[in-house]
């Protein structure tokens, strides 16, 4: 009899291999939560615990800018090479955020430019063509680079005698 279970299952990813993983929401107000969790598993389960904390951050910025200011659906993206985290957001609205300027003390808002340039280590952004499925755009993206190396290969334990 075969103990081998089917189907096989794969290796996990090398810390150092290129991964990417995309997620979809609607413009609604729970959509940044969500994106947020996904973001913290997604980082945890590939062993980068130390860009958590900033990617959340970032991450919740610019999908609640996204939900608040464009019509429809929206879409996060991160994708990882190594030692650069890159997390984008799509979003349906045809303008580019306005230049960064220096938030006022009274404002209640406007300050997502202002987080977003001085936590990540790069961001950008870019208008997205008309597809055949409707108008094009916008897309804003980050990045964050690891200061560390890779987490240390695990030990195997000694069996108990």
């Amino acid at each position: 009899m075969n103990s081998e279970p089917w189907p096989p299952t794969p290796e996990p990813l090398a810390f150092t291999d290129p991964w990417e993983y995309e997620l979809a929401f609607p413009g609604d107000p729970r959509g940044p939560g969500i994106a947020r969790m996904t973001l913290r598993a997604v980082l945890a389960a590939h062993g980068v615990p130390e860009l958590i904390e900033r990617a959340e951050l970032l991450t919740s910025e610019l999908t609640t800018n996204s939900v608040r200011h464009a019509k429809g659906s929206a879409s996060v993206r991160m994708r990882w090479a190594h030692p650069v985290l890159r997390v984008s957001v799509s979003d349906t609205a045809p303008y580019l955020p306005a230049a960064l300027r220096s938030p006022s003390p009274e404002a209640g808002s406007g300050r997502g430019l202002f987080i977003l340039d001085r936590v990540a280590d790069r961001w950008g952004g870019c208008a997205l063509g008309d597809t055949l499925l409707g108008p094009g755009g916008k897309s804003v993206w980050f990045e964050l680079a690891v200061r560390t190396g890779p987490p240390p290969p695990e030990t195997p334990r000694p069996l108990a005698a």
